[in-house]
């Protein structure tokens, strides 16, 4: 019969393979945690609907095929969504035109009534100038917008 030396790796192989089993169990813990979210922005007056929107997280924005955008979550608080046409939000100095919006995918609102998501475009670096443009379209053609201040802390 075979004797097997005495190393470090024949002493504490069994001590990995026991890591190996309970690694899994950690990180199934670490994803069940709830995500902390930043504070959902006051709510304006969109023309005939009120809107909140919460960005997901302070991070800056990041690539989304070819483009950079920044996610946002979207409360229809007043008004039916089912009023809306089409909803765009963008991260600028000004609004991007209708025109330009419809020709890409970037920046629609899409989800529920009761939660829209958006990846919202963005610039890669805030400036203090930039706001957060929603932009809404009804049924009947006309066009309604909103903004708000970037928070300072996304500045940097």
């Amino acid at each position: 019969m075979a004797r097997r030396k005495n190393t470090f790796w024949n002493r504490n192989k069994f001590k990995l393979s026991g890591l190996i089993l309970i690694l899994p169990f950690y990180f199934l813990y670490e994803q069940l945690q709830p995500p902390e979210f930043p504070n959902v922005w006051e709510e304006k007056s969109v023309g005939p609907f009120e809107v909140a929107i919460q960005p997901l997280n302070n991070e800056a924005p990041y690539a989304h095929h070819e483009d950079w955008v920044k996610d946002f979550s979207a409360y229809v608080n007043e008004g039916n969504v089912s009023d809306i046409r089409q909803g765009y939000v963008n991260i600028g100095e000004e609004p991007v035109p209708l025109d330009t919006l419809e020709s890409d995918d970037v920046g629609i609102l899409h989800g529920s009534e009761l939660l829209q998501h958006v990846h919202a475009i963005a610039p890669q670096n805030y400036k203090p100038e930039h706001r957060v443009w929603v932009t809404l379209q009804t049924w009947d053609g006309s066009v309604h917008k909103a903004s708000w201040k970037i928070p300072e802390n996304w500045l940097k």
